[in-house]
């Protein structure tokens, strides 16, 4: 990385740490843009030039979550299927305490924040959606299916309906304060059951590989 992508870099890293810290301690609807460009010492438009909206702000690795689902399918070993990788990965990122999965004390200040922010939680579900297309995209690509075919829109449905209902889960159980271990051994089995019927009736899909 080049000093000039470097000192890109860390000013991002520094207008996201920045506005976390205000949003946790006033809430996302109180805070303004330029009370987080003051408080990081740089103008409005410096935080607009990185960050386009304030919801941006706020979901600052937004493009990596919305591509993950895709690229774990992508990236998948050979004769697996892409409910077996989607499992494996989201029984790694659970086991790791991935922050992305939630499943970590630390991180119920954030949930907290979504759940008293229309905005937020209006930007969660779009997310969501946004990551279920990109993983039909890619379930149509390793397929070889026409877009007529509804068939990886379908599929990505269920497989990423599954996945969020595990992460909205975690996020549950731990915003009511459960200790993160009990989670972490309830939450395991129920991927290992609902992946295991979903992946009874998906094993083959999809085929190629």
């Amino acid at each position: 990385m080049g000093l000039r992508e470097l000192k890109k870099q860390q000013t991002r890293e520094l207008l996201a740490d920045t506005a976390m810290g205000l949003f946790a301690e006033r809430g996302f609807e109180q805070v303004t843009v330029v009370e987080v460009a003051r408080a990081a010492g740089v103008s409005p438009n410096t935080v607009f030039n990185y960050f386009p909206t304030k919801e941006d702000l706020f979901f600052d690795r937004q493009d990596e979550v919305v591509a993950h689902l895709a690229e774990v399918v992508r990236r998948r070993p050979a004769g697996s299927s892409a409910v077996d990788a989607v499992r494996a990965d989201l029984l790694t990122g659970v086991a790791d305490g991935d922050p992305t999965v939630g499943l970590n004390p630390g991180i119920s200040a954030f949930w907290r924040i979504i759940a008293d922010s229309p905005a937020l939680r209006a930007r969660l579900l779009e997310l969501g959606e946004r990551a279920e297309a990109a993983l039909a995209t890619a379930l149509a690509e390793e397929s070889g299916a026409g877009p007529e075919d509804p068939l990886p829109r379908i599929v990505a449905g269920a497989v990423a309906g599954a996945h969020r209902a595990v992460l909205v889960e975690i996020r549950r159980a731990m915003v009511s304060g459960e200790p993160a271990e009990a989670v972490r051994e309830r939450i395991e089995a129920a991927v290992e059951r609902a992946f295991g019927l979903l992946g009874s009736g998906l094993a083959g899909y999809p085929a190629g590989r």
